[in-house]
């Protein structure tokens, strides 16, 4: 951390704006218990540079406004800027800010040099920033400012955006950075934040301040999260003309998940609509205790976006809200339904970070991108807690990287200087650039994503992960199935002890239910004909998985070569003769090979 800067008074002549009341302030906005202890922090400490990290939800906004309101009542500084990610969030932090009684222009841009004296601040994007760091760093030194950055991983998306962050508010009196989600590891330091080698040498962040989901949780800041995790049968014909057939979330190799996961994704199958249900008839569950409860299904790109947002309506009878872009009306469209109590909006991006609507309670997260980063911020939209009881319920694809995150959520990371981290839980990364893409309305390139065409897909209700723990995993539950309702219908309003109790109630009935199948004589008791191709397709899928780790064969050349072999359609459509004839086959090579 840098130097100590002391209150001065100020220049003769110099503009001083209308302070805001401090009084009032502190009396119409009562302070958390960490806001108050990290306030402490900032002032028994003063330094120029300040990070605080706190779980999204927990109330940044209000903490850093009240710092602002304290320093410009004690004349240590005279300007605030803050500086989002989004425009949306510019327009959003100055409604704040005025209820906190510092007025802020969220239309300032760097060329119009001068913005009206009613105002005591600007708020700026860090792209803004970037492109005009010079103009802003002499707004900076003109006045005494408080810079408040705002979600300050952003400052290290871009070298521009860093240098340009850097450039603009190193004359800054006071710098106040705030984040509420994992910090990647990257190249780039972020600005103004201190580093420090860890145990094994690589310079790792250190936060003044951190606040996390645990924490917030025990404290009933944020409402505790339910993950519905669905998994399914996925067909789908690669650029060689090569047709695969394999059930989500079983062991393959990174862009065979990759393709199945958009194949799950595909608004022309059967997966999409199957759960865009189920999260319907969860948010139905919800609103019988919380009136005004919404749901958010965050896509990959807007063509995806506008076909979800078809089927919700046919699904609910409510057309949704669907946020296409961050323009000047997607902000519209976000406050609209904020203040409204419409059951369901689509977005692809925008509402995934820092954007307030405390009423979402139910999400489907429907997009290709499963860094820790974009998915801390996306299950953040749904965790702000109005009153004690209230639940989150987030419905995703059954592949490995997003159920590990899920079961992530109480993990502090720093930001850490060194080689990015690739591994084989984050499978996505490189499709960031799609996600940037279709936020600008651009289709995906072949050279950025490969030939693919889903072929077909089915859903079926894999388990429920909740704090680190996992339910209803024995076997596949059909949708719209009892058992599926068994955890759907799971009360909106309980306390996070409740829900653990209920879990684990449900998942003993279930494990009551299935040793009732068995009659005493062992033999199996008679079962569905859905429910047969289902086992007899996880096993399939299972011996297909094992001859891939035993030889190497892609599953696609197996499952093909068992097609020829032994006749028949895809697998998510053969009978169960023709599954068990494969089966048979498999279990013959397999043995042949040990032989």
């Amino acid at each position: 951390m840098t130097g100590r800067h002391d209150a001065v008074p100020p220049a003769p002549g110099a503009l001083t704006p209308a302070w805001p009341d401090r009084a009032a302030w502190g009396t119409a906005q009562s302070l958390r218990a960490w806001q108050a202890a990290a306030m402490e922090k900032y002032f028994d400490q003063p330094s120029r540079d300040f990070l605080a990290v706190a779980t999204p939800g927990a109330g940044k906004t209000t903490f850093a406004l009240t710092v602002a309101a304290e320093l410009l009542g004690r004349r240590v500084v005279e300007r605030v800027t803050v500086v989002a990610p989004t425009e949306h969030l510019k327009v959003q932090w100055a409604e704040a800010a005025a209820r906190a009684g510092i007025p802020i222009d969220p239309t300032y841009a760097a060329g119009q040099g001068r913005t009206s004296q009613d105002y005591v601040g600007v708020a700026l994007t860090y792209a803004g920033v970037a492109v005009n760091p010079l103009a802003h760093r002499i707004r900076t030194e003109r006045f005494k400012t408080l810079v408040i950055l705002d979600e300050v991983h952003h400052a290290g998306d871009a070298l521009s955006w860093g240098d340009g962050v850097r450039e603009a508010f190193d004359p800054a009196v006071r710098r106040l950075a705030l984040t509420g989600t994992p910090f990647r590891s990257d190249v780039n330091p972020i600005p103004f934040v201190t580093y420090a080698p860890g145990d094994d040498g690589v310079p790792r962040s250190l936060a003044d301040f951190t606040y996390g989901y645990s924490h917030a949780l025990a404290d009933h800041v944020v409402r505790p999260v339910l993950f519905m995790a669905y998994s399914g049968e996925m067909q789908w014909r690669t650029r060689a003309g090569e047709e695969l057939s394999v059930r989500l979330g079983e062991p393959m190799t990174k862009d065979a998940t990759s393709q199945a996961l958009r194949t799950a994704l595909d608004p022309q199958g059967a997966w999409v609509p199957s759960v865009l249900a189920a999260a319907d008839r969860r948010l139905s569950e919800v609103r019988r205790h919380v009136p005004d409860a919404g749901g958010l299904v965050i896509a990959t790109d807007q063509d995806s976006a506008r076909s979800y947002a078809a089927l919700l309506k046919e699904i609910s009878g409510e057309r949704p809200t669907v946020v296409l872009s961050d323009e000047k009306s997607g902000s519209k469209k976000i406050a609209d339904f904020t203040a409204s109590e419409d059951r369901w909006m689509v977005a692809v991006r925008m509402v995934s970070e820092g954007v307030d609507v405390p009423r979402l309670a139910v999400g489907v997260y429907a997009t290709t991108t499963s860094t820790p980063l974009f998915f801390a911020q996306a299950v953040g939209r749904f965790v702000r807690a109005r009153k004690r009881g209230e639940t989150a319920s987030v419905f995703l694809p059954s592949v490995p990287a997003l159920l590990g995150h899920a079961s992530e959520m109480e993990v502090e990371r720093d930001h850490v200087l060194g080689r990015p981290v690739q591994d084989e839980d984050d499978i996505f990364a490189a499709e960031q650039e799609l996600l940037d893409r279709a936020q600008a309305g651009e289709a995906a390139s072949d050279e950025l994503l490969g030939s693919w065409e889903a072929l077909g897909s089915q859903a079926t209700f894999d388990r429920v992960l909740y704090d680190g723990g996992e339910f209803g995993h024995s076997g596949e539950v059909h949708v719209g199935s009892d058992e599926e309702m068994d955890f759907l219908g799971i009360p909106g309003l309980l306390e996070p002890d409740q829900v653990r109790d209920l879990l684990h109630s449900r998942q003993s009935e279930r494990a009551k239910k299935q040793k009732a199948v068995a009659r005493p004589d062992d033999t199996v008791a008679e079962v569905s004909t859905h429910e047969q191709l289902a086992v007899l397709r996880r096993e399939l899928n299972g011996l297909v998985a094992a001859w891939y780790h035993r030889t190497g064969q892609p599953h696609g050349v197996t499952h093909a070569a068992l097609r020829k072999e032994c006749g028949g359609p895809a697998a998510a459509v053969a009978t169960a003769d023709q599954l068990r004839a494969r089966i048979d086959a498999l279990r013959d090579k397999a043995a042949r090979k040990s032989s």
